[in-house]
C-alpha cells in the first residue's frame, strides 16, 4: 500500500523566543519555503529543528512529532516540512511566535514523483492554499501518475485561534513575491516592488502633509 511509504500532515512549531522568532517576520521565511528538518539532543530527548534555506534554526516540533520524524529518518525516509503560517500569541507572557508546517515525508522509492510534489505543494500554499495531506492509495497513485503535478482539490482549514493570537503570515504579500523574484534574478520585478514601495510611502507622506499631521 502506498499509505505505508507516506506521511502528510500539518504540525505546530514553537520558537526559542520571542528575540529569536524575530526572523520569521523578514523575507527570509516566506509562506510556501521548504525547510530542513534535523535532530538536536535535549535533555536526552532527540528534538527536531526546522532550518530554512539559508541555514537558519527557526523552531522546533514538541516532543511527540519530534518522535514520529525521528522513527521515518530512521527508515531513511525523505523529511519535509513546508510553511503554512505564522502566528503570534500574547499570552502567556512576555508573548510568542510560532506557527504551522505541511510535513510531507515518504520512502526514497517516491522521490522521483514526490520531490517535484513537494515544490508545487510550496508554490501552491504561496497564495494560502492549504491541500489536504490525510491522502488515500489512489490520490498517492494520482502524485505518481502526473509525476508530480497532481495537487488534492481538497482543502484544509486555518485553525481557530484563541484570544489574544493573532495570525502574522498566511500567504505571500505583493513585495514578499517581488522580492523572491529579484533573488531568481528577475531584477525588473525587483525594482517594479521598490518603486512600488516608494510610491506607497510617497503617497502616505502626501496624505498627511495634507491634513497637517507631517
Amino acid at each position: 500500500m502506498l499509505t505505508d511509504k507516506f506521511f502528510g500532515s500539518y504540525e505546530r512549531f514553537s520558537t526559542p523566543s520571542k528575540k529569536e522568532a524575530a526572523v520569521l517576520l523578514g523575507a527570509d521565511n516566506l509562506v510556501g519555503d521548504r525547510y530542513d528538518i534535523v535532530f538536536k539532543t535535549e535533555n536526552h530527548v532527540s528534538i527536531a529543528w526546522l532550518k530554512n534555506r539559508f541555514d537558519g534554526e527557526v523552531g522546533f516540533f514538541n516532543a511527540n512529532v519530534s518522535r514520529t520524524l525521528r522513527v521515518l529518518s530512521a527508515r531513511g525516509w525523505k523529511l519535509n516540512a513546508v510553511l503554512s503560517f505564522i502566528a503570534y500569541s500574547d499570552i502567556p507572557e512576555p508573548g510568542e511566535y510560532w506557527g504551522e508546517m505541511a510535513l510531507i515525508c515518504y520512502d526514497p522509492s517516491l522521490e522521483e514523483s514526490f520531490l517535484p510534489f513537494v515544490s508545487k505543494f510550496g508554490n501552491d500554499m504561496v497564495d494560502g492554499n492549504r491541500r489536504s495531506l490525510l491522502l488515500n492509495d489512489h490520490e498517492l497513485q494520482s502524485i505518481i501518475d502526473s509525476n508530480g503535478n497532481w495537487l488534492p482539490s481538497t482543502k484544509t482549514k486555518l485553525p481557530t485561534l484563541d484570544k489574544g493570537t493573532a495570525f502574522i503570515k498566511t500567504r505571500r504579500s505583493f513585495t514578499e513575491k517581488m522580492v523572491e523574484h529579484g533573488r531568481k534574478g528577475n531584477i525588473g520585478c525587483y525594482l517594479i516592488s521598490w518603486a512600488f514601495i516608494l510610491c506607497l510611502i510617497a503617497f502616505v507622506a502626501f496624505i498627511l502633509h495634507s491634513f497637517g499631521l507631517f
